[in-house]
């Protein structure tokens, strides 16, 4: 069965040149140029990845993906024809698990829709290898490699793939300092740019989700210049 890919975009002409793109990958298609209309698909047809344009008519690209975050933990990347860091890290915070900026290369889009893909349900079946097969309990923080599971103190943590990635990687060199370049290559594969505040923008919403106060955090630490540790 094809996964359902959510497009949501105003500007006809790019969400008829992505769903083409997209359909040409094997993918089943859901276009609307609307969030209200998107909305109601996510309900009903449980897509496996969208591809949200932040401005829309109805409400802006951000918000649609935080109602969508508030239930479904599948992948999510942003259309902006903005640049600012701060449109890509409000995005990011929000929930989004990747970012593009128009205009945009759909080769290049359908690359990272491959690539977010596999690693939604690499990490959301049960088909790990043996070796992966993984637990770590630090002070009452408990996560689950096999099941893909967070809980704190008791209390699941609703994590995205790629927010559960991060902290498993921090969590298996708990006592070693990581730097925003390794942890960046080491979750996202892709190499690191000495501007990318992506990494920034997912801890963030990981102490968000723990309840950790910024200025004094029990986990996730930040040594200034160097990178992020759990101690």
């Amino acid at each position: 069965m094809s996964e359902k890919i959510l497009v949501v975009d105003d500007e006809r002409a790019i969400a008829d040149l992505i769903e083409v793109y997209l359909k040409n990958e094997g993918y089943e298609v859901y276009k609307f140029g609307n969030a209200k209309d998107a909305l109601d698909c996510v309900e009903r047809e449980h897509p496996s990845l969208a591809v949200l344009d932040v401005m829309l008519p109805d409400m802006d690209g951000f918000e649609l993906c935080r109602r969508i975050r508030e239930k479904y933990l599948f992948p999510i990347i942003m259309l902006t024809a903005k640049v600012q860091d701060m449109d890509k890290i409000t995005g990011l915070t929000l929930g989004a698990d990747d970012y593009m900026t128009k205009p945009f290369n759909p080769l290049e889009l359908t690359a990272r829709v491959r690539t977010q893909l596999r690693r939604y349900i690499r990490y959301n079946t049960n088909g790990m290898p043996r070796e992966e097969e993984q637990e770590i309990d630090i002070r009452g923080l408990y996560i689950a490699r096999t099941s893909h599971t967070v809980t704190l103190n008791g209390e699941a943590l609703n994590l995205t793939p790629l927010e559960f990635e991060i902290l498993w990687y921090l969590c298996r060199n708990r006592g070693k300092v990581v730097s925003s370049e390794e942890l960046f290559e080491a979750v996202w594969k892709e190499k690191y740019l000495d501007s990318n505040n992506t990494v920034m923008a997912h801890i963030g919403n990981i102490r968000e989700k723990m309840k950790e106060p910024a200025r004094k955090p029990k986990f996730i630490k930040t040594v200034w210049g160097v990178g992020y540790t759990i101690e």
